[in-house]
């Protein structure tokens, strides 16, 4: 068993969740990271010089055997689970009246699904290490967008957030939700461009994210929302 904390991050190969993975190592953790395409991981990995603490699992957020194969295949090399961050999301960047219904079953299956079937698959490993669920939100969760179905799928994280909170508290599990306002990530590659002002950096999200994970036992920071300064919703 690694003596050094254990993370699991979803949609780690770039990024916010890629940041975290960083901090986290950095930090003298031990992290697996999943993405569906094996070569965005394999230059995760190889960016990081191929780490020793670092595992890399293919495979879909929105699928329980492949979430629960990630579990599994971090409590082998590992040895015990400590936090996991469910970070994998993407928008389809369109309107409940004008956009192609073609693309909202996957975003909804990976943003809202993937973070409830995460929790599922490790809450048991959680339990043993007193350790810690983190969701990766988003100021549109909190914020109603003309027509934004994004919004609509972390408006659910958000309240996934505080129902699995209720039920996993009484084990000793804390649940942090971090809802970024904008990034600059690949987040909005299918976008087109980046949006017009001042844009935060993964590594400025990794940071809430590290500082919510590294809290003293008995603390649980539970709802933080990071905007850029100028952003006005």
């Amino acid at each position: 068993m690694s003596d050094a904390p254990v993370a699991l991050i979803t949609g780690g190969g770039s990024g916010i969740g890629a940041a975290v993975a960083r901090q986290l190592l950095d930090a003298g953790h031990k992290v697996a990271v999943t993405g569906r395409g094996e070569p965005r991981l394999r230059a995760f990995a190889e960016e990081l010089v191929n780490p020793e603490g670092l595992l890399t699992f293919v495979g879909n957020a929105g699928e329980y055997a492949d979430v629960q194969a990630a579990v599994d295949g971090t409590l082998k090399e590992f040895g015990r689970l400590d936090t996991v961050v469910a970070n994998a999301g993407f928008a389809t960047h369109d309107t409940v009246a004008a956009g192609d219904p073609a693309g909202w079953s996957e975003m909804v299956l990976t943003n809202v699904l993937g973070p409830a079937l995460l929790i599922r698959a490790s809450i048991d490993a959680l339990k043993e290490t007193r350790g810690r669920i983190v969701l990766i939100g988003s100021v549109a969760g909190f914020v109603h967008g003309p027509g934004n179905i994004y919004g609509a799928t972390k408006w659910a994280v958000t309240g996934l957030a505080e129902n699995a909170r209720r039920e996993v508290t009484e084990f000793g599990v804390g649940v942090t939700l971090v809802a970024p306002g904008r990034v600059e990530t690949p987040f909005w590659d299918s976008y087109g461009s980046l949006p017009p002002g001042h844009l935060l950096t993964a590594d400025q999200i990794a940071d809430s994210v590290v500082w919510a994970v590294r809290q003293p036992e008995g603390v649980d920071i539970n709802t933080v929302v990071v905007r850029p300064v100028g952003q006005p919703v």
